[in-house]
Formats: structure tokens, sequence, C-alpha cells
């Protein structure tokens, strides 16, 4: 996750007044996306296998 801007391929939800930003290509792969906001930091669950990078994040994934 990162702060951005969209892209004429991205498509934008809004839930619970936070603003998403997702790539189209990306979005077919991985939907359905879920984020959870932690105490520390965010969860993302999709359905991909993000392997050992980033299943939990303190401040932002690379």
């Amino acid at each position: 996750m990162a702060l951005d801007e969209p892209r004429e391929n991205d498509n934008e939800y809004e839930v619970d007044g936070f603003k998403y930003i997702v790539d189209n290509a990306f979005m077919e792969k991985v939907e359905p996306i879920k984020v959870d906001f932690l105490d520390i930091g965010f969860k993302v669950t999709a359905n991909i296998d993000f392997g050992n990078e980033c299943r939990s994040c303190a401040g932002s994934c690379g």
C-alpha cells in the first residue's frame, strides 16, 4: 500500500471514509481484497499468496 494518485487504469473505492485506488489488472488477480487497520498498522488479506512479504504492516510495505 502506498499513497498515490489515480491513473487511467485504476478503480477508486471509498469505504468507511477511506479512499482506495487499485490497479484494474491487480484487482482481477487478488479480489476479493480486505484491508484491516490495526493499532500498529494494517493487514491486507487477498486471494493471492504474498509469500513471506508483508502479511501485516506497521507503516508501509516495500
